[in-house]
């Protein structure tokens, strides 16, 4: 029997749950674990990288950063957490071709999602990506096709997916205690800072600028373009509608379809009409995407229409619906509100009749993801059918904004009708050599 048929027939359902709920156990038998590769040792990656590492199931084998400082907290963290040290490497090809990996865990910058991900599926190694699923929609395609392809699985990082808060949100709204629901509402509405304008500079001392940047345009070093703050630049990122709006619009999307469910419509699938408003309207910094936005996106599946609507308002000091950040179904009985430690339902007269407290802790969305590489089963964020339609809506809204005019979308191509300056925005203008797309 080889490794993988043993894991499928290993019983770890159990032993995760107890690490789940905050108490360590021991590592399965070292033959037992899945070997994970993690590109990525700072922000999302290094919770990725902890919470891979407390898994007894899966043995964080080798991690990959091009900033050693990262990289080596990250290994020194994982070594306490697992019992053994990872490898560190620079170049992320380095675990696809050299560590037998079973699965890789990519928690890179946006415009680091694809190329890795496509790689390690051609390699024959499951993945863990972080959301949205690539820079742009072309990227997404093309990573859908590999998953397809090469019969892996791929997990996209909406952790909220796996969630108890989610589950019992969307079982109580197929009930049909909402009524008939046409509207679903997503928001962002955290204080955030400028980020100023920066004189270009050196790169840090020990980073390789030039793989950092990979199929990015040649620039200058500026720390706004680097760590934490490259999510706020075209080149780079996908603004906070890719970063944190991912997640609302695949809650409103999940909450809405349910809905749908429960009157007997089609579930939403993709918009066929996208327009959005706003603009770099409060700081004055160097920042590229929109500080306050809204997205209206219409649906014209089955016999009655549907809207979803994203609000972002990333200087507001305040909550809406008492959320900084979430998302609400309205139907003509009642509504939900569903935040990140919880959700609530009210009646027409506002008057609650449930509510259900939960988190947003990651875990269950990593074991999900293990699970599923030994049952072979579709993840909760499967990347074909989950991750990829939700980063679609963030694309396109981006897209949306910058060309200021309503969209019309054709789900089957993932194209925008009769608009060559919207279509030109689906991916790059030109891919730094070496850094293009694989062919799938």
């Amino acid at each position: 029997m080889d490794r993988r048929q043993f894991l499928k027939r290993s019983s770890s359902t159990a032993a995760a749950a107890t690490v789940l709920a905050g108490h360590q156990m021991a590592k399965a038998a070292a033959s037992e674990r899945l070997r994970v590769g993690v590109v990525g040792g700072g922000g999302r990656a290094f919770s990725l990288n902890c919470t891979f590492a407390s898994n007894p199931n899966a043995e964080i084998v080798a991690i990959a950063d091009l900033d050693s400082a990262k990289r080596d907290k990250a290994v020194a963290e994982v070594t306490k957490r697992q019992g053994t040290k990872p490898a560190a490497e620079k170049d992320f090809r380095r675990l696809i071709d050299d560590y037998k990996l079973d699965a890789l865990v990519v928690g890179t910058p946006d415009h680091w999602h694809a190329i890795p991900t496509i790689m390690a599926c051609q390699a024959g190694i499951d993945v863990y990506v972080e959301k949205p699923d690539g820079h742009n929609i072309v990227e997404g395609q093309t990573m859908v096709a590999a998953l397809k392809k090469h019969k892996r699985v791929v997990q996209m990082g909406s952790q909220h997916r796996s969630t108890d808060r989610i589950k019992t949100a969307l079982e109580f709204i197929r009930t049909g205690a909402l009524g008939r629901c046409m509207v679903a509402k997503a928001w962002e509405s955290t204080k955030q800072g400028p980020i100023g304008f920066p004189p270009d500079s050196e790169p840090p001392a020990g980073i390789d600028y030039d793989f950092w940047l990979g199929a990015a345009p040649k620039r200058p070093f500026n720390r706004n373009r680097f760590h934490g703050r490259w999510r706020w630049f075209y080149d780079y990122g996908t603004g906070d509608l890719g970063n944190d709006g991912v997640h609302r619009l695949d809650m409103a999307v999940a909450a809405l379809s349910a809905a749908c469910e429960a009157q007997g419509d089609p579930v939403p699938g993709l918009p066929k009409k996208i327009q959005a408003s706003g603009g770099k309207w409060y700081f004055d910094d160097a920042q590229e995407f929109p500080d306050t936005l809204q997205v209206n996106y219409e649906y014209h599946s089955g016999e009655h229409r549907k809207l979803l609507t994203y609000e972002m308002r990333i200087w507001a000091p305040y909550a809406f619906h008492g959320q900084s950040e979430g998302a609400a179904v309205y139907g003509d009985k009642g509504y939900i509100l569903i935040g990140n430690t919880g959700w609530s339902a009210y009646t027409a007269r506002n008057k609650l009749i449930k509510e259900v407290k939960g988190d947003s802790f990651e875990g269950p969305h990593v074991q999900n993801f293990i699970d599923c590489i030994k049952s072979r089963d579709k993840p909760a964020c499967d990347l074909e059918t989950v991750g990829h339609p939700a980063s679609v809506l963030c694309h396109a809204g981006n897209i949306a904004a910058r060309v200021g005019r309503q969209l019309t979308f054709d789900a089957k191509t993932e194209t925008f009708e009769n608009d060559p300056e919207a279509n030109a925005l689906r991916t790059r203008p030109e891919y730094r050599k070496p850094w293009v797309l694989p062919e799938v």
